[in-house]
């Protein structure tokens, strides 16, 4: 496939849908490509004002509170990824054979000749902690990469600031990729490419679970190198074989058991490679310790040992050294809320996993810890606990639930694990948590975890994930300053 050049834009009527951080990259950067931008979007806030105003000083068209209208003339539609498919914006476009794509497409036609790979991930958890993982991987080879995507820089700016300033091209990019921008980026053609897992989440946006894993399936097509797949979900690698890839690309699996041909896994203690070596019948190439993996913060927990392998399974596509691979991981330290460990307390440990934003994080966070004490809660997005409770009720010493839906995890709670005291926070203001942490201390014995693992998104209670792992790192605090 012909990559456009930039030059492609120039003169046709673009509207870009949202006022977001990507709707406004895309608007600047194809703007500057010569493109008449009209941006709609159906909010009106005093934040989308403001930027309605600079965008409009640097003649951009803004169009607030009409999200819903196409305006005349419309050659093509960039979508910011919350838009759903079945928007009437988009309804309006098919109807006037408009094209909709999102920014990552857009990012994917402006590279140039000599572009930097992208090696992309995706899944329902862990894509950010592994593409991280992955660009410090690269790093340690001695790459010039970042990590992009869904990850906070707009795919766009990064792709358009490629080797200006004297600055020096991008080898290789990390590219975190949601379902969303998967949806609208029919184009895209990865280098290697993995989907860690996958579990039902965002089907209010996609309408079903077919649709969803349908959309994280893209990120396959048209690989050149490697498709990584989790061996313990089936679901992956069923993605895979769907999946019309380029001649010579091969599957590639992880596993936290001993690995099998063209397999990455763990063999007491030690990350291995038995994929990217000679002889992958009879031989195996050690990459790194399991210690290495985020070191200095205990045990990993199994999840993010298997973030690393897929990220060290498409570094090593790459054609990354084996040592690299452990010296990247070694440099690799976790974001914020996302298995946080905030502190050790009369022989209790507590931990911030408020990024489980899902009941798929929960589990995983769930099976790290042996004794726990499970704080949750929040808004369910449509899910359902029974298969979470079930599988973790062996490991609850108790549980204290807060948010708008906690009834429906107490409900799961009687129906499975009827033996474990729960404590039933009926509140939703942020000043919820602090009584919670209270009451999950209240439940727990010396050698037990607190874990902040919700299961529900924030947004009852909190501007979002960051603000709830706040609130309970500042309330393990107040009890540690209370109680010593």
């Amino acid at each position: 496939m012909t990559t456009p050049s930039p030059a492609n834009f120039a003169g046709q009527h673009i509207t870009v849908a949202g006022l977001g951080m990507s709707g406004i990259s895309a608007a600047r950067a194809l703007a500057g490509l010569g493109a008449r931008v009209t941006v709609v979007d159906g909010g009106d806030s005093e934040k989308q004002q403001a930027a309605a105003h600079e965008l409009e000083a640097e003649g951009i068209t803004v169009r607030l509170g009409d999200g819903a209208t196409l305006p005349a003339g419309t050659d093509l539609v960039v979508t910011s990824p919350g838009w759903k498919p079945d928007s009437p914006l988009f309804a309006a476009a098919a109807a006037a054979g408009v094209d909709v794509v999102g920014d990552v497409e857009i990012a994917w036609r402006l590279r140039g000749p000599d572009a930097a790979a992208w090696l992309g991930v995706t899944g329902t958890n862990g894509k950010t902690t592994t593409v991280r993982m992955l660009a410090s991987i690269l790093a340690a080879e001695g790459l010039h990469t970042t990590a992009v995507g869904n990850i906070g820089t707009p795919i766009i700016d990064v792709v358009l600031g490629q080797g200006k300033d004297g600055e020096r091209p991008y080898d290789v990019l990390a590219v975190e990729l949601s379902s969303y921008q998967l949806h609208w980026a029919p184009s895209l053609r990865a280098h290697s490419a993995t989907v860690l897992n996958l579990a039902p989440d965002h089907l209010d946006w996609h309408g079903s679970m077919q649709a969803y894993a349908a959309d994280k399936g893209r990120i396959y097509e048209g690989n050149t190198v490697a498709c990584v797949y989790n061996v313990a979900d089936k679901a992956t690698e069923d993605l895979v074989r769907e999946a019309d890839v380029e001649e010579g690309c091969r599957a590639i699996g992880f596993t936290l058991g001993t690995p099998g041909p063209s397999q990455l896994g763990v063999v007491e203690g030690i990350l291995v490679d038995r994929a990217f070596v000679e002889n992958r019948q009879q031989q195996a190439q050690e990459l790194a310790e399991v210690s290495d993996i985020a070191p200095g913060s205990g045990t990993p927990a199994p999840h993010n040992i298997a973030n690393a392998l897929a990220a060290a399974a498409l570094a090593r596509a790459f054609g990354v050294r084996p040592a690299a691979v452990r010296d990247g991981l070694r440099a690799f330290h976790p974001e914020a809320h996302r298995i946080q460990h905030i502190a050790d307390l009369d022989g209790v440990t507590y931990i911030d996993d408020s990024k489980a934003t899902n009941t798929h994080a929960a589990e995983a966070s769930l099976a790290a810890y042996e004794h726990i004490v499970w704080i949750a809660g929040g808004l369910a997005k449509g899910a359902t606990f029974d298969e979470l409770v079930q599988k973790s009720a062996a490991r609850l010493r108790g549980v204290v639930l807060i948010g708008a839906d906690r009834a429906l995890i107490r409900e799961a709670l009687a129906r499975h694990a009827p033996d474990v005291p729960v404590v039933d926070l009926d509140r939703t203001d942020t000043g919820a948590m602090p009584e919670a942490v209270r009451e999950a201390t209240r439940l727990a014995e010396p050698g037990d975890t607190v874990l902040l693992a919700p299961a529900c998104a924030s947004m009852d209670m909190f501007v979002n994930y960051n603000k709830r792992g706040e609130a309970f790192a500042d309330a393990v605090g107040e009890l540690t300053a209370r109680d010593h």
